[in-house]
């Protein structure tokens, strides 16, 4: 049986020819069977097939380590938004404290964007809204032409006698104290009695009278008691002070009025069809024909809609004119799905820009329709993601910065304002685009550094995304930088939605939809809500409903409008 010798860690055969240069004085000299060798391999290939298993377990542990820490950053910054949706700042932008602290950074920012030339464009100031300390004169409070309430108070005769000489005391001057007197929505009964006439001497010549009846005027709701001014009152209650129906028919019935809900319900959804639909559908021609518009959208809920549940959930969508029109339109409209397919059936006829969020729905527009991005959901991601961040840690963040780009960009605007579009154009060319060039190479920059699920790689994934569509404001100085206005218009849709909570029918949301556009409308010209409907309602009935010339005097613009429709006079 041949041996194997092993030297220094190293294996010979017994009769190879080295074997007989091995000196033993410095290498310890072992002798083995070849059976006692291989075992010795098989266990040293175990070994390492256990410490290749271990070292991969070891590699997957890390693994699980790391995911599981990236899912915990990821709740934590969850719940800090949540937090800060409920607690914190409505605010989109920076607190001062952490402005101010960007400041250094800023600067190397603008170094970087414009180089190291020095800021030597024109400062321009506008003007900041200024809120007036409440008179306390009540003449300045209420509108002119308010009736006066006179009481005099005067002393008893017998009181008049003066107490030092028993002579009668005469008058020589009064105090006058004003108050402002209010009391419950008052309700009345109307009769219209219309009479009948004939004529005796026809009767006692021919046999015959002559009969003429007294000229009817038109019916708002024919085979119902309810009136323009109820209506109109119904209708601002409900949709201008958010008020359901349930909790006006509660109200009515403490003084004595038992008028149902579901009466009152008939009476909008009627009025809607009848008279205020043809005056929504002139609105959406003449918006149809704008070259800028906003759009937004907004869940609602319908309990009976046929084929879906009452859960489902559905969309009011809002469309309205841009700041740089003179006729301010608002428009809703119910749809009970997102698609993109009913913006571009509401928009047919429509070609230019239209502001938007980031919902891709809006890009599936025909090409003749120019989506243009929201700076403010740009700038809110990057809040979102500095709120994730301890005090101490957000203004050297990454997200810091990118909240500083974005609000310069709206410091810029401000800044252009009072310019014209075309000059706006110009400005923005100039001062607008390096920071824009700037921060793009600053979002691919910090995209391949940034975790894409984080709260700081969302705000960078939304701002590289929506990039075509964010920079498309620099095409013409008559676009905005954010579709805020379009949220601004919604909002009182979603005020109300948080009091009645969900429409009845769709036949209820269609009208809710064209009620809510006339008030927003009338809103937007100076218009009081219930001035406007109230004269619509009195008004229609008299004209062909349908001959759109004859609607142009009834448009929240007209100049044929009475000056009670107005919120102030008439300039």
């Amino acid at each position: 049986m041949k041996t194997l010798v092993f030297q220094g860690g190293v294996c010979y055969n017994e009769d190879t020819k080295n074997a007989a240069d091995m000196t033993t004085s410095n290498t310890e000299m072992v002798t083995i069977s070849r059976a006692e060798y291989e075992r010795l391999q098989q266990e040293k290939a175990r070994n390492a097939k256990l410490e290749a298993k271990l070292a991969a377990r070891e590699q997957e542990q890390a693994q699980v380590i790391t995911s599981l820490t990236l899912q915990n950053e990821w709740l934590l910054e969850q719940l800090k938004l949540s937090k800060k949706k409920l607690f914190g700042r409505s605010s989109e932008q920076a607190e001062q404290m952490v402005m101010d602290q960007l400041s250094l950074t800023y600067n190397e920012l603008e170094a970087y964007a414009f180089g190291t030339k020095a800021a030597t464009e024109k400062q321009i100031t506008v003007k900041a809204h200024e809120r007036k300390r409440q008179s306390g004169n009540v003449l300045d409070v209420v509108p002119e032409g308010t009736p006066t309430e006179v009481v005099e108070h005067r002393l008893p005769e017998d009181e008049r006698i003066c107490s030092v000489c028993g002579s009668e005391m005469v008058e020589i001057g009064k105090e006058v104290r004003r108050s402002l007197m209010m009391k419950p929505a008052e309700f009345w009964v109307r009769e219209d009695v219309y009479y009948t006439y004939a004529c005796k001497n026809c009767e006692q010549e021919t046999g015959e009278a002559n009969i003429v009846k007294a000229v009817k005027e038109p019916s708002l709701l024919p085979g119902s008691f309810a009136s323009a001014e109820a209506v109109a009152y119904l209708a601002t209650q409900k949709f201008v002070m958010y008020s359901p129906l349930y909790r006006l028919e509660q109200e009515f019935n403490r003084q004595g009025l038992r008028l149902s809900r579901q009466t009152m319900a008939n009476w909008l959804l009627n009025i809607s069809e009848k008279w205020l639909r043809p005056v929504y559908d002139a609105l959406h021609k003449r918006l149809c024909k704008e070259p800028v518009l906003h759009a937004d959208e907004t869940t609602l809920q319908v309990l009976k809609e046929p084929g879906r549940s009452s859960t489902s959930k559905s969309y009011m969508w809002l469309y309205r004119t841009s700041g740089c029109t003179k006729q301010a339109i608002v428009l809703y409209e119910y749809q009970s799905t997102r698609k993109a397919e009913h913006a571009e059936h509401f928009l047919q006829g429509f070609s230019g820009w239209l502001h938007a969020d980031g919902y891709q729905g809006y890009h599936k527009l025909p090409g003749n329709i120019r989506v243009v991005g929201c700076w403010a959901h740009a700038r809110r991601k990057f809040d979102e993601a500095l709120q994730t961040l301890p005090k101490e840690m957000q203004k050297d963040s990454p997200a810091a910065i990118g909240e500083c780009y974005c609000s310069r960009l709206f410091k810029l605007e401000q800044a252009f304002a009072e310019l014209t579009p075309e000059e706006r154009y110009e400005k923005r060319l100039e001062q607008a685009k390096p920071v824009l060039d700037a921060l793009l190479s600053w979002a691919n920059e910090m995209q391949a550094k940034t975790a894409p699920k984080s709260a700081l790689g969302r705000a960078i994934h939304y701002l590289l995304e929506q990039w075509p569509y964010l920079t498309r404001y620099l095409e013409d100085g008559r676009l905005e930088l954010s579709n805020n206005r379009a949220e601004r218009s919604i909002k009182p849709f979603v005020m109300g939605r948080k009091n009645w909570l969900f429409a009845n029918t769709v036949q209820g949301a269609q009208a809710s939809a064209a009620i809510y556009s006339l008030i927003e409308t009338a809103k937007l010209n100076n218009l009081n809500p219930y001035g406007y409907l109230n004269y619509l309602l009195s008004s229609l009935t008299e004209i062909d409903i349908n001959d759109e010339e004859a609607l142009d005097n009834y448009m929240p613009w007209s100049k044929e409008l009475p000056d009670n429709t107005y919120l102030t006079k008439k300039s």
